[in-house]
């Protein structure tokens, strides 16, 4: 075994005085603590020395240690003795309650025993236990309170009692912080009524709810120390109102003076056991203000000797201070309250002024707004829902804005999508009530409200314990949506100056989300006048003399046109031959018949739809035509024209004749990065797609144009139903959010021809199918509408170079064109073949488009191989090249000469 020294162990222990303090918490006996003591006394003093240092113990001597008649301190608690006994010298404490103070980073071994002890205190009511953790967690890092304050107070008690009681008055009557006059009151009372400790309860709430709540919790007589106000939580000390010995004496205002607290049912015991401290007598008194009303409770315990209970003396004593507390009090509550709304209106005034500062973006100053809403009043979460038609009598919500406060001690696993899906359940129904009333909703307590719904409260992570809602008005007193504030910081409920601030705030919030939403309806005017005024200029209606003579034209028959076959080459007819087969394909699917339609009226609406295509490179009256030709064939050949009805048909063969009038040549991506005006009128999503059909709409209610004119009402919205799916359904991210589940029905074997869901579906896959058409054409054709593609993707990705000074992507990049064919074989793996393999699952006699796919992929799959020879051949030529003479590079070129296939492969790539 190892001998240590002595001196070892010493100085060891005087390296970890926290390990020497909790050895001595734990196995010291009081017996050797008063033997230390004894040993410890400060040495005799004369006779007037000892008169002068009695006058100063009386006036700050230590409550922990009160002198018995034998002249040793002694503590109730053996705690205390021995933590004071490891310390070597006694301390104070002050009792004030900050639960979130930070640890140090090596905190002692006794403060997380005191920890664990606060927590296995869970028997005990939740009032009690808030005050358990206000004695056992605080910590106070302030500067001292000047100690000869302290001493002249008690001097001048001995001395001259009169002046000793205006110094007290004095005291606190020119402090208007609340936080420090609570202090000095407490300090005070224990001088005056010579008590261990006191604490002090203010009245707070509304007056069918009051509440006591303290911030000071036992303060002791000789505290030296003054706390901060950003020392103080705002998780204070409360106890309820008419509960308890403090309660008690708020709710009917008489003075309480127990000589021994354990005989009283009012008084808990809790504390105590705790702590170690024994509470003996209390003197209790009502504080009242200058109208007679109770506004706050001061409680003294045990006075400094032992044993000894109040007197009548003290009851007077106390009796005389407290009104002059009681006006001081409401003064600094008066300044607080003038403070608040000092910082409330500037607050508002930078509210006003972030209006006029962004004016043009919505979110962004509804954002701005949910800001300043968290930080003025002081809660969790903010929330402001738009009224989709404020002229509505239905109530719905357009757009909805959430903000978290950085202050909100939230668990960051939450996500937003589940606090929105938590809103809607619990909150919608309290937004459309506030939205259809006008009136505010302020929920004290959630839990308590018949709506709401405690599972879904539980699944999104965020407990919403009460609500504040109002409505937001516009300059003409509608309303246009409603703010919604969740959960105060300090855990209150919000309060009617809370509500009426909100109110006054959300008045100018109003304001600008009115100017804002006015702003972007002028902005979206101009954009649509800009894009009428663009089409006018173009754009223009059939002549007469060309509907007379497509009128008096023959019409061949389909056999003679080959446009019954999946086959068909486009490119063997002009734009006059493919206005006839248009003609034809309506005749032979007998629509025109069916429908009414008007010859004339067929003739010169299909005149003008190709007149409003642009002559872009692909995106023009060809490509529509080559998609109606394609949807023909597979309505006749493939005998889709069994299951689709009438008005299904006539609807998908419109769509494709219109799906991309008025093409620009350029795509959605290219719209949005330009922040041209169809983006601004359309938006972001399906930008093309929603300007086509709006512009086969008017061409339709144009004179002379409306092929639906015989429909009924009813009939007519349905068609124009129809035909708007059919033509957004073009628009490929559309597809991929359709297609998936699309798939599995067919894979599945679960598609039903009678499910009106399942249809529409189809309806959009065959028109995708249809505008992808081109790569289920023979080799040549499909070749040759390829370099149409990417003639036109070329002249894209040259715009973005030169006017955004962007880098293209590579299949709009004309310096990467090597790497076509290689994308080609993506394009039909990733988009095309799936779609198409799909829809030969439902009818078997699309196979000659599958197999054609089969065979392009062939040609494509060449062309990528030849290419990476070709380049692999290249890179070696250049390396070689300096160790060739011209001699050997004469008869290289001579003899080597590349067989027809190569020759063939190797220009076709050239083209690409």
């Amino acid at each position: 075994m190892t001998a240590f020294d002595f001196s070892d162990i010493e100085a060891f222990l005087d390296c970890h005085p926290d390990l020497f303090e909790d050895y001595l918490l734990r196995k010291a006996k009081c017996e050797q603590v008063s033997a230390w003591l004894k040993d410890n006394q400060p040495p005799k003093t004369s006779a007037s020395e000892e008169k002068r240092g009695e006058e100063k113990r009386g006036a700050c001597k230590d409550p922990l240690w009160p002198t018995n008649p034998d002249g040793l301190r002694r503590r109730s608690s053996h705690m205390e003795l021995r933590r004071n006994f490891a310390q070597s010298k006694a301390t104070t404490a002050h009792r004030t309650y900050d639960e979130n103070a930070s640890l140090s980073e090596h905190e002692s071994q006794s403060s997380m025993r005191r920890r664990a002890l606060l927590r296995k205190a869970s028997s005990l009511p939740p009032t009690t236990a808030h005050i358990l953790s206000a004695l056992l967690e605080s910590r106070v890092n302030v500067p001292q309170y000047a100690s000869s304050a302290i001493d002249f107070k008690y001097r001048l008690k001995e001395t001259n009692e009169r002046e000793f009681f205006l110094e007290l008055v004095k005291d606190i009557s020119n402090d208007l912080d609340l936080t420090n006059l609570s202090y000095k009151i407490l300090i005070n009372a224990c001088i005056l009524v010579d008590a261990d400790r006191c604490s002090l309860f203010l009245v707070e709430g509304p007056a069918h709810k009051k509440t006591l709540v303290s911030k000071f919790f036992d303060v002791h007589s000789g505290t030296t120390v003054r706390p901060s106000s950003n020392s103080l939580n705002s998780n204070e000390v409360q106890v309820p109102w008419g509960k308890g010995i403090i309660g008690y004496v708020a709710e009917h205002g008489e003075t309480v003076n127990i000589t021994n607290a354990y005989e009283d049912h009012r008084f808990s015991d809790e504390i105590d056991k705790l702590t170690g401290y024994k509470t003996q007598s209390i003197l209790c008194m009502a504080i009242c203000n200058s109208d007679g009303e109770v506004i706050g409770v001061v409680q003294a315990i045990n006075k400094n000797h032992m044993g000894t209970p109040f007197t009548e003396d003290d009851e007077k004593m106390l009796q005389m201070y407290l009104p002059f507390c009681g006006i001081s009090i409401s003064n600094a509550k008066l300044f607080s309250e003038s403070r608040k709304e000092y910082e409330r209106s500037r607050a508002l005034l930078e509210v006003v002024n972030d209006l006029f500062e962004e004016q043009t973006d919505l979110e962004k100053i509804v954002r701005k707004i949910m800001q300043r809403a968290l930080t003025l009043l002081q809660c969790e979460r903010c929330s402001v829902l738009l009224l989709e038609d404020i002229d509505s009598p239905v109530v719905k919500f357009s757009k909805t804005f959430e903000l978290m406060s950085p202050l909100c001690n939230m668990d960051h696993d939450i996500s937003m999508e589940k606090l929105s899906c938590s809103d809607w359940l619990i909150n919608n129904s309290i937004a459309e009530l506030v939205a259809s009333t006008g009136l505010p909703v302020n929920i004290s307590d959630m839990c308590q409200d018949p709506r709401f719904d405690a599972e879904a409260d539980q699944a999104s992570g965020f407990h919403i314990r009460s609500v504040l809602c109002v409505p937001i008005w516009n300059r003409t007193h509608q309303i246009i949506g409603v703010a919604q504030i969740l959960n105060r910081l300090d855990r209150k409920t919000f309060s009617d100056a809370d509500q009426r601030l909100f109110e006054a705030f959300v008045i100018f919030c109003g304001l600008g989300i009115n100017n804002t939403m006015m702003y972007n309806q002028v902005k979206k005017t101009w954009a649509k006048q800009s894009v009428a005024l663009d089409m006018l200029s173009y754009h223009a209606t059939c002549s007469k003399v060309e509907v007379d003579r497509l009128k008096a034209a023959k019409i061949p028959l389909s056999s003679e046109l080959g446009i019954d076959e999946f086959h068909f080459n486009d490119f063997s007819l002009d734009n006059d031959a493919m206005i006839t087969a248009s003609l034809r394909m309506f005749l032979e699917l007998g629509v025109v018949q069916k429908f009414k339609i008007d010859y004339e009226v067929l003739c010169r609406w299909l005149l003008t739809v190709r007149k409003n295509y642009r002559t872009v490179a692909y995106h023009n009256w060809r490509h529509a035509f080559n998609v109606s030709q394609c949807m023909f064939a597979m309505i006749t050949t493939a005998n889709f024209q069994d299951i689709l009805s009438d008005s299904e048909t006539l609807a998908l063969m419109v769509g494709c004749l219109c799906h991309d009038l008025d093409h620009r040549g350029t795509n959605n991506a290219f719209q949005a990065k330009t922040g041209s005006a169809l983006a601004l009128l359309y938006g972001t999503s399906a930008t093309m797609e929603h300007h086509h059909f709006n512009h086969a709409v008017m061409i339709l209610q144009s004179e002379g144009h409306n092929i639906f004119a015989s429909l009924s009402s009813k009939e007519y919205s349905n068609m124009m139903q129809l035909l708007k799916k059919a033509i957004l359904s073009t628009d490929l991210t559309l597809y991929f959010e359709c297609r998936t589940k699309f798939f599995e029905h067919v894979l599945s074997g679960e598609f039903s021809w009678t499910d009106e869901g399942h249809r529409e579906v189809l309806r959009s896959m065959l028109m995708t199918a249809c505008d992808l058409g081109a790569v289920t054409r023979p080799w040549k054709i499909s070749k040759q509408v390829a370099k149409l593609v990417t003639s036109e993707f070329f002249e894209q990705g040259d715009r973005e170079r030169s006017e955004l000074k962007l880098t293209p992507a590579a299949i709009f990049d004309r310096n990467r064109k090597d790497e076509l064919p290689a994308l080609q074989l993506e394009w039909i793996d990733g988009i095309c073949k799936p779609l198409y393999q799909a829809l030969l699952k439902l009818n078997r006699k699309l196979q000659p488009m599958v197999d054609e796919i089969d065979a392009n992929r062939k040609k494509w799959e060449q062309l990528c191989s030849s290419y990476q020879q070709t380049r692999q051949g290249s890179i070696a030529n250049q390396s070689a090249e300096p160790s060739q003479n011209p001699e050997s590079c004469e008869e290289t070129e001579t003899n080597d000469q590349p067989n027809s296939r190569e020759t063939e492969t190797s220009d076709e790539n050239s083209q690409f």
